[in-house]
């Protein structure tokens, strides 16, 4: 049996916290928008902020872009992988902008 995790909601609209891979924990950082981008709220240990604009532009297309650490003009366009598009649709669906990954 794989190991999993719980992605809990901390706004939108009420729902149950989503069941994702314990990879999901090292993966989620490619969909955070950065604390320090504007209107950003303040966070907690192992939280995130999502922004709708850029859920809605992943799943409109599919992939997401990653940027090399190495080189920032290195960027890498990378498909969803059916358990990314359940979680989006999740976000899309329940309003929610702010998560918290919690480890069953």
């Amino acid at each position: 049996m794989s190991k999993t995790i719980r992605v809990l909601p901390l706004d939108g609209r009420p729902c149950e916290p989503m069941e994702m891979p314990e990879r999901f924990r090292l993966e989620v950082v490619y969909f955070m928008t950065p604390q320090d981008a504007p209107g950003a709220p303040k966070l907690g240990i192992s939280e995130y902020w999502i922004e709708p604009q850029n859920v809605h532009k992943w799943l409109e297309d599919g992939c997401f872009s990653v940027v090399s650490p190495l080189d920032a003009h290195s960027v890498a366009e990378i498909e969803l992988s059916e358990e990314h598009e359940r979680w989006l649709e999740w976000l899309k669906n329940n309003q929610i902008t702010r998560v918290r990954i919690l480890k069953d």
